[in-house]
């Protein structure tokens, strides 16, 4: 998954634009998104989405989807090493909640879900 795919583009990524506020009210400082583009398709698909609630984090090399143990490949999509589809719940550097989708599931990484965590 990453920027302009389906799933992340139609449902992962405008839910967390559209249940921001919500997420604020329960105290969440910053909601982010990881993902293995580079910042110049990341800045895009934030624009596309109107994500300015979002803060776009690039990982270009996919060093941090790697360093987390959460790599996908996704070679067989021309896509190559890719990040899986999560969320997480951090507070103070310490990670509360991991959900991990299973390959091509959308649920438990929802914004729904997060809030219901929360």
């Amino acid at each position: 998954p990453g920027a302009f795919t389906p799933t992340c583009s139609a449902r992962h990524l405008p839910g967390y634009v559209e249940k921001a506020d919500e997420l604020k009210a329960k105290g969440v400082d910053e909601i982010a998104c990881t993902a293995v583009n580079d910042p110049f398709v990341m800045g895009a698909w934030q624009g596309a989405n109107g994500a300015s609630s979002v803060t776009m984090l690039a990982d270009g090399n996919g060093d941090f989807a790697e360093a987390v143990g959460l790599t996908m490949d996704g070679s067989a999509f021309g896509l190559g090493t890719r990040g899986q589809r999560y969320s997480m719940i951090v507070e103070d550097g310490v990670v509360k909640e991991l959900n991990v989708e299973a390959p091509g599931d959308f649920s438990v990484s929802s914004a729904e879900h997060m809030l219901g965590q929360l």
